[in-house]
């Protein structure tokens, strides 16, 4: 195969793998969860889930690595500027991607405060 259609599918892969990142979160409570938590926090789960992954930060980054990645490529013995680029792009994708993951916790708890939880963490 080659690797110019690798990049796609190991882009695709990555997303896929970490479709739940970030919604998993288990919160910490300062007491116990009252008889509603559960629910509120099957709901903020379910609007943190509904922020993508696949945003135009991440693109950017991605971008970036790409062109990182290609001119490190060119710049080697080797001169495999497209395979620098390819490495490069799923590394500026894969930072993207724990991002938004980080996004999608902050949501989660922000989420249950609104609704009055005593989330810590």
């Amino acid at each position: 195969m080659k690797p110019i259609m690798i990049a796609p599918l190991l882009l695709t892969t990555l997303l896929g793998a970490c479709a739940e990142m970030g919604t998993d979160v288990d919160p910490i409570l300062d007491g116990a969860p009252t008889a509603q938590y559960e629910a509120d926090l099957a709901e903020c789960r379910s609007l943190a889930r509904s922020q993508s992954q696949l945003d135009q930060e991440t693109m950017a980054a991605a971008v970036i690595g790409a062109g990182i990645g290609g001119l490190l490529g060119e710049a080697d013995d080797d001169g495999d500027a497209l395979g620098g680029a390819i490495a490069g792009a799923l590394a500026g994708a894969a930072m993207g991607v724990s991002e938004a993951s980080d996004t999608r916790e902050t949501v989660v708890l922000n989420c249950l405060r609104g609704r009055g939880h005593a989330v810590v963490n």
